[in-house]
């Protein structure tokens, strides 16, 4: 089931969600088809297309890879959304942060980078200027 250092854990859920529960702390990787609560700590990269919340005694150091998360606890690495983002007021998040749609409740600690994808096509789309012609030059460039 592991192979070297780096651990894989696959869980074929559907729509059932998973629980790290307070006190158990994981290191490795998992991979899951299913939604996430993690009240635990979790040192690796999660990857699932569902939702993951981060309870308020939950810790993740490394990637977070899903389509929605909300966030009570701490986070620290790089976090990939495909959709939403949504920090509590004792959220801690730190790194660098790719996202559609961000919402912070007021004391939550945000200190990353934060690339907002698919607003830059909807303002080109309004006609709002020349930004995308720029940045599509950019991109040419660095090619």
């Amino acid at each position: 089931m592991f192979s070297g250092t780096k651990k894989e854990l696959m869980a074929d859920t559907g729509t059932q969600q998973n629980t790290i529960a307070k006190g158990s702390t994981l290191t490795g990787d998992i991979v899951s088809d299913g939604d996430f609560r993690i009240e635990g700590t979790i040192e690796g990269n999660v990857k699932t297309p569902g939702k993951v919340v981060l309870g308020r005694t939950g810790i993740i150091k490394g990637t977070l890879t899903s389509a929605n998360a909300d966030i009570e606890g701490k986070f620290s690495g790089k976090l990939i959304l495909t959709d939403t983002l949504s920090l509590k007021s004792t959220a801690y998040v730190e790194g660098e942060v790719e996202v559609v749609k961000l919402a912070v409740e007021p004391g939550a600690t945000f200190n990353a980078t934060c690339v907002m994808k698919g607003t830059v096509k909807e303002m080109g789309n309004a006609g709002q200027g020349q930004r995308p012609q720029q940045q599509e030059r950019q991109e040419g460039q660095s090619a």
